[in-house]
């Protein structure tokens, strides 16, 4: 306000580290403050392995099948958060249904419980799939016209649903609004948007 005063106080070096997911939104002022900036992008899956390999020791997990591992690690999305809650689930599975012991079919039926498709597709992930392809012919359609036709919020299918959907090319952001791709398209068992692509503005 038009009485703020600035503050001076002492205090003895140090580093500030920041983080975030939309840059975008802070100043520029700020944004040049911090010297060094990096772009953190998604782990592959060997790294997610290594990853998965020290988790199952820590939680004592018995891998009967290294392919077990390799199973939960391509449904990860390339995120270590959910490689552990996915490993998490399969264990949970596993002492209940096969003695401890992980194997490619113990996880497999595991994560096909837990909803989660060999692409790391989860149901929320299918039905904002499955609304643009159904409900809209595959798009274009606007992000808030979806979120009210599955009766979602618009901010978590942006910031939650439509980044991996983007990475992977099942979505298609354009002027107009959101598109199914090709891709997206095979993988619900659907015909490809017809929009999809330049369109002819002058059909013969």
């Amino acid at each position: 306000g038009l009485n703020a005063r600035t503050v001076q106080i002492r205090c003895r070096p140090f580093t500030l580290i920041g983080a975030t997911t939309r840059a975008g939104l802070l100043s520029a002022p700020l944004r040049s403050r911090f010297g060094i900036v990096h772009h953190l992008r998604y782990y592959d899956t060997p790294d997610l392995l290594t990853i998965l390999h020290r988790s199952a020791e820590l939680l004592r997990v018995q891998i009967a099948e290294e392919a077990a591992l390799s199973a939960v690690a391509e449904r990860s999305r390339g995120t270590p958060r959910i490689a552990n809650r996915l490993l998490r689930r399969v264990r949970d599975f596993a002492q209940v249904r096969a003695n401890g012991r992980l194997t490619a079919a113990v996880v497999t039926d595991a994560l096909e419980l837990e909803g989660v498709d060999p692409l790391g597709l989860d149901e929320l992930d299918r039905s904002y799939l499955r609304a643009i392809a159904t409900t809209y012919a595959g798009g274009p359609v606007g992000l808030e016209t979806v979120a009210a036709t599955m009766n979602e919020d618009a901010g978590t299918l942006e910031d939650v649903v439509e980044p991996y959907l983007l990475q992977i090319g099942f979505l298609a952001r354009t002027r107009r609004g959101r598109m199914l791709t090709t891709a997206a398209a095979e993988h619900l068992g659907v015909e490809p948007p017809a929009s999809i692509g330049d369109p002819d503005l002058f059909p013969g």
